[in-house]
C-alpha cells in the first residue's frame, strides 16, 4: 500500500471513531434533558393525564410536568413549549424546569390543568393512591384539616359534572368551581391546588350541602345553574390578546373587591351576574358601589390567596366573608375582558370564621 493509501485509511479511522466518541459538550446534555434525573422523577410521579409518563434519554421528551414543551427530538422542552435543535446546555436546563412543575417558571398550564382532571378522576374512584401527594401534604376540606380520602366527601363523590377553572403558572396553583354529585345530589364544591416539582403540596375544598350557608341574606344553592350559564359567560373561553387583563389587574380587582367591600364592586359590565353557590342571579352591582382608589390595609376582607390566569381573563380570591355574620369560607371567581368583570361567582359556606389555613 502506497504512502496516499495509508493516509487516507487514517483519516477514515479517526472519522469513525470520532462518531463513536462522547461528542461536544452540547450533544451530550442535550442528550439527557428530556429524560434526565429531572424529567424521570417527574414522569413517574406526575401520573397527570396532560402528559404522561417522562421521556427517555434517547429523546428527550417532555414529562407531564413540561406538558407544554410536548416532545422533541433532541433535546428538553421550554417553559414556552420552544424545542432545542442543538440540544445544548441551555435545552437541558429548560427541560429540567419544564418537566419540575416549580414556581420558578417550569410550571405549564399543562400539568395544571392534568393534575386537576386527576384529582377528580381520584375523587370519583374514592381512591387518592394515584395522585402525586408530597410528602406532609396538607389537605382541608370546609375548614377542617384530615387525611386526603377519609372525609364522607371523598368516600360518596360521583364523577364531576361540570368546572371552571384558573390555571396560574406563576403561583403554581389551579383553582376551581365544580357541581360535583354526592349520592343522588348535585353540590356546589370549590377546589384549590398547589403544586411543586409536580406534586401536590396543598388542597383546599369547600363543599356546600343543604343547609350549610345560613346567612340572613343567603341564597338556597342552585348548581344547575352553574352550569347553565357558564357557556355565555365563557370560563374555559381564551380572551384576545388586545383585551386581556395583566396579571396586575386581576389580582387587584380582586383584592379591591374583598378589602373595599361593598364598595370595591368596580368596572362591571351592565349585564354582570353574581351567583353565590348558584344561586340568586343578582346583578353584580346589587348593594354595591365602586370607591375611587387603592383600598387601605384595614379593609373589610383580607384575602388570603389570590390566583390568576391571563390567558382567560379568569381571577380567584379566597378569604372569610364575614359581612353581617359569624364568618364564611369563601371563594370568589370572576370573568375579566376589555378592563371590565363581566361575572362574579362565589362558593361560600359556613366556618364560624376559620380557614383551616390559620
Amino acid at each position: 500500500m502506497n504512502p496516499s493509501s495509508f493516509l487516507s485509511l487514517g483519516i477514515v479511522l479517526a472519522l469513525t471513531l470520532g462518531a463513536c466518541g462522547p461528542g461536544e459538550d452540547g450533544d451530550a446534555t442535550g442528550g439527557t434533558g428530556g429524560g434526565g434525573a429531572s424529567g424521570a422523577t417527574v414522569g413517574s410521579g406526575g401520573q397527570s393525564s396532560a402528559g404522561g409518563a417522562g421521556g427517555t434519554p434517547e429523546t428527550g421528551s417532555a414529562s407531564s410536568g413540561g406538558a407544554s414543551g410536548g416532545t422533541t427530538s433532541t433535546g428538553g422542552a421550554g417553559p414556552s413549549g420552544s424545542t432545542s435543535s442543538g440540544g445544548g446546555a441551555g435545552a437541558a436546563t429548560s427541560g429540567a424546569t419544564g418537566s419540575g412543575g416549580a414556581p420558578g417558571g417550569g410550571c405549564t398550564r399543562e400539568l395544571l390543568d392534568g393534575l386537576l382532571d386527576d384529582y377528580f378522576a381520584a375523587l370519583a374512584a374514592g381512591d387518592p393512591s394515584s395522585l402525586p401527594l408530597a410528602r406532609g401534604v396538607k389537605f382541608t376540606e370546609n375548614a377542617v384539616q384530615a387525611e386526603i380520602g377519609t372525609t364522607d366527601f371523598w368516600k360518596n363523590a360521583g364523577e364531576v359534572k361540570h368546572s371552571q377553572r384558573a390555571l396560574d403558572t406563576e403561583a403554581c396553583s389551579v383553582g376551581a368551581q365544580a357541581v360535583i354529585p354526592e349520592g343522588g345530589r348535585d353540590l356546589p364544591v370549590a377546589l384549590r391546588i398547589k403544586v411543586e416539582g409536580s406534586e401536590m403540596t396543598e388542597i383546599e375544598t369547600i363543599v356546600v350541602r343543604p343547609g350549610d350557608y345560613t346567612a340572613s341574606f343567603s341564597v338556597a344553592s342552585n348548581p344547575a345553574a352553574i352550569i347553565a350559564i357558564s357557556d355565555d359567560i365563557g370560563w374555559h373561553d381564551e380572551v384576545p390578546e388586545a383585551q386581556r387583563a395583566t396579571r396586575e389587574e386581576l389580582t387587584s380587582w380582586i383584592d379591591k373587591y374583598f378589602r373595599a367591600f361593598p364598595s370595591g364592586v368596580c368596572n362591571v359590565t351592565g349585564d354582570c351576574k353574581r351567583l353565590e353557590n348558584g344561586g340568586g342571579n343578582f346583578a353584580c352591582g346589587a348593594g354595591a358601589s365602586c370607591s375611587a382608589g387603592d383600598p387601605g390595609s384595614g379593609g373589610t376582607f383580607t384575602p388570603r390567596v389570590i390566583l390568576a390566569d391571563e390567558v382567560r381573563g379568569i381571577a380567584i380570591g379566597l378569604t372569610i366573608f364575614d359581612f353581617q355574620t359569624d364568618g364564611h369560607l369563601d371563594m370568589h371567581m370572576i370573568k375579566m375582558s376589555g378592563g371590565r368583570v363581566h361575572a362574579v361567582h362565589a362558593i361560600l359556606r359556613d366556618t364560624n370564621g376559620m380557614s383551616g389555613w390559620e
